[in-house]
């Protein structure tokens, strides 16, 4: 491809004038957007509305003139992306504390089934909580297997399968229903992780017939650094799962005050906490882009993107360890090179911004809400100039500081 072939699938691109809607600085190619999502423009405006006249002006009665229904307001907003009911998603906490929720939930529903069972080379906090949701439970144990295991690992004592959509690092993709079905098969539930899925690619947990999901918000749904995450409960299990965290917020009556802890019905008892109303303002702000997407559109374009880089990193032998079919992938793309973190610096020096991972992986995020043909087409040209003239081993790029 050549920028002018660049230049006309963006002509004629459906998704282009979303370009406008977000702040994009100037001399910068973003392609970390799977990490941490680009400003939508509207989102300061918000904000500060959020701050000076409903926090100003309004003070404690904008709790009943908005916020107080802010979680499930926005969990209803992300359900369509999810393929889940709007009944069936609540926003609040972070994916960590959702993701302990969840799996100590599941852990107490039988107690002869007391194991979860995980991909070893997982995202790091996903076997972490894990590791401290077992500690909660009497007899409960991790087992983190290969992925080419993960079948052979379910057994009678699996409480839950608890997986991530889309590898964070390779972006590889699992065939969810396929999964779902081989841990029903087992007795087990199961447990997505969509951080890397939802606003990437299609989900339908309803198809694929989940049980559980937690996700982020701030990398494809642009909600902000830290913004609230999400979690997903199928409605048959609602009224037989209960948090671990009986927050006031999840009560049945809130404001009735009374010591005893009552969950209140469907996705309300996953709340614990007070809800952050200045980063679920930013979080609605974001998620409000969505609205009418083409989202067919969105998925066809995020392959097109992955081509262009594709070709590039091939034709300066970079190894790409993504899969090719984009069925089996996310948005993101990634190679292998030793040098990875000195080239991802000298990157960055050039205005392209993608991230490193350790040990040796380059990941390039491709967003299509923001990102066009021709960004993506210079980026793997300024790659190629990075790769082929040496330009990394600039000792300043080899020393390990910040990376983004």
């Amino acid at each position: 491809m050549n920028r002018d072939q660049a230049r006309a699938l963006d002509a004629a691109d459906p998704l282009a004038p979303l370009r406008s809607q977000f702040v994009l600085p100037d001399g910068v190619i973003y392609l970390d957007g799977n990490s941490l999502g680009a400003l939508p423009r509207a989102t300061p405006a918000a904000i500060a509305d959020a701050a000076e006249r409903q926090w100003g002006d309004r003070l404690i009665r904008s709790w009943n003139e908005g916020w107080i229904d802010a979680p499930q307001r926005l969990g209803a907003a992300i359900a369509p992306l999810i393929g889940a009911g709007q009944s069936e998603v609540i926003v609040g906490d972070s994916t960590s504390a959702n993701l302990f929720k969840l799996l100590v939930a599941a852990l107490r529903i039988d107690p002869a089934r007391r194991a979860i069972v995980s991909e070893t080379g997982n995202f790091p906090t996903d076997l972490h909580i894990a590791e401290g949701a077992i500690g909660c439970v009497d007899g409960a144990t991790l087992n983190a297997v290969p992925r080419g295991a993960l079948l052979d690992a379910l057994g009678d004592d699996t409480a839950v399968l608890m997986l991530t959509h889309v590898h964070y690092k390779t972006g590889e993709r699992f065939d969810m229903a396929a999964l779902t079905a081989a841990a029903h098969a087992a007795g087990a539930l199961v447990l997505w992780d969509l951080s890397h899925s939802t606003g990437a690619v299609a989900v339908d947990l309803t198809g694929a017939g989940a049980d559980l999901a937690v996700g982020c918000t701030y990398k494809y749904l642009n909600g902000g650094p830290g913004a609230p995450a999400f979690l997903y409960v199928a409605e048959r299990w609602q009224d037989r799962l209960a948090s671990p965290l009986s927050g006031w917020m999840g009560h049945a009556e809130p404001f009735a005050f009374a010591d005893a802890y009552r969950p209140a019905p469907g996705m309300t008892r996953w709340l614990a906490g007070t809800p952050p109303i200045l980063a679920m303002t930013a979080l609605e702000s974001g998620l409000s882009l969505w609205h009418d997407l083409d989202r067919d559109a969105l998925w066809a374009k995020s392959a097109a993107l992955f081509d262009i880089l594709a070709a590039a990193g091939k034709a300066h032998d970079l190894t790409c360890i993504t899969p090719s079919d984009p069925a089996t992938r996310g948005s993101h793309i990634s190679f292998r090179h030793p040098d990875a973190y000195a080239i991802t610096q000298a990157l960055i020096g050039r205005g392209v911004i993608g991230d490193f991972r350790d040990p040796d992986v380059l990941r390039l995020g491709l967003t299509p809400l923001y990102l066009s043909h021709e960004d993506v087409w210079r980026a793997g040209e300024i790659l190629g100039e990075v790769t082929a003239t040496g330009s990394w081993r600039d000792p300043r790029f080899a020393q390990r500081l910040a990376v983004t």
